[in-house]
């Protein structure tokens, strides 16, 4: 196996139960309940006993991490969605520390028998052997190649990426298999890895999106407590330009009410850190996420939280969530259509997307290993 320089796996002690994680808002995370996955016979809800333990004065009590080892088969994940530009992917870790409360990716933990909600920020499963199973499966004799998409689930540079160097692992065997890679990231972590990712962008193997909901600070560390701040990511943006990764911006979610005014102070600090191009997808609410967002809403911004959701419904003809195929990332109706006719104008007025980058797919190269008998002349 090529070097991933992992750090040591342990097994992970086992997380608290459900039943005792109190429906309050924590430091650090961002749901605010953990109510049961739609999967699950039977639902827990905390309620006061009496004796002041739920007393809203009193802050709940932190809520640690816990990691489980996830000894996957495989890792390359494959999809036939037209919404997305790309037919393969690969997430090192399934659950997110950031704890974006929006995080469409939530309602995956409802598969593994836990909560969308604060299971999902932090009950996570990561996945060691990840850069052994994808040299494994790259030099498969049928594997043909195609860019593969990093950061479509959960983010590869969520914390827990500084211990177990995971996506570090992945981006090392790409290397080495000259296989092109994108990278959609909160974090400015990625930054890290740019002795890896500037000699890729040099070959058009690699090309990264840096997400940025906001530059309201305080607005973000709600949104999505454990992500790096707006400005640091705004850093990122300018320390992978200036290494010649070629770096864009997501401008996503846009929230109604609470981050559409942004979008275009949001697109022209990433123009002005080196950003080259730009995307941006409305609000998403499938499944568990639509409630809670709207207790999200509640917590925090309970004078907005009725103005937000009904704009929502009025991108969704009527509903929280449509999951149509060609509809569902930019919404329909008259707001959804000013949320693009801005972003498309300021994108015009900035010089954003002037350039189709596409990454090199006739590189790629199954490199030899130790032991390989050399080819006889």
């Amino acid at each position: 196996m090529l070097s991933s320089g992992m750090a040591p796996q342990e097994d992970a002690p086992e997380a608290p139960p459900d039943d005792r994680l109190s429906d309050r808002a924590r430091k650090g995370r961002g749901a605010v309940t953990n109510k049961a996955g739609r999967y699950e016979a039977a639902e827990r809800e905390a309620v006061d006993d009496g004796w002041g333990s739920a007393a809203e004065d009193d802050e709940a009590p932190p809520l640690k991490t816990t990691i489980t080892l996830d000894h996957s088969r495989t890792v390359i994940a494959r999809n036939q969605s037209p919404d997305v530009p790309f037919d393969r992917s690969i997430n090192p870790y399934r659950g997110c520390e950031h704890g974006c409360v929006y995080c469409f990716a939530r309602p995956t933990h409802a598969w593994l028998g836990l909560s969308p909600g604060l299971d999902f920020e932090s009950r996570l499963f990561v996945k060691p052997d990840a850069p052994k199973l994808l040299e494994r499966e790259l030099r498969h004799p049928s594997y043909k190649p195609a860019v593969i998409a990093m950061g479509t689930n959960t983010d590869p540079y969520q914390p827990i990426e500084r211990r177990y160097r995971i996506t570090r692992g992945i981006l090392e065997v790409l290397s080495a298999f000259n296989h092109p890679v994108g990278i959609v990231t909160k974090s400015a972590l990625i930054q890290r890895d740019i002795d890896i990712l500037a000699p890729m962008a040099k070959k058009r193997l690699a090309r990264a999106f840096v997400s940025i909901t906001t530059l309201d600070a305080d607005l973000a560390r709600k949104l999505e407590p454990r992500a790096s701040t707006p400005a640091r990511r705004l850093q990122a943006i300018r320390a992978l330009s200036e290494a010649g990764v070629p770096v864009g911006v997501m401008v996503a979610p846009v929230i109604p009410a609470l981050t559409d005014s942004g979008i275009e102070q949001v697109l022209a600090a990433a123009v002005e850190a080196g950003a080259s191009s730009a995307g941006h997808v409305l609000l998403r609410l499938p499944l568990e996420i639509k409630d809670l967002f709207a207790e999200w809403l509640e917590e925090h911004y309970p004078m907005k939280a009725k103005r937000v959701l009904s704009l929502v419904r009025g991108t969704r003809d009527g509903r929280l969530n449509d999951a149509s195929f060609g509809s569902r990332m930019r919404g329909t109706g008259a707001y959804a259509g000013l949320i693009e006719d801005r972003f498309r104008s300021a994108c015009r007025r900035l010089g954003l997307n002037h350039q189709r980058r596409t990454l090199d797919t006739t590189r790629f190269v199954v490199p030899g290993r130790a032991g390989d008998q050399r080819q006889l002349f």
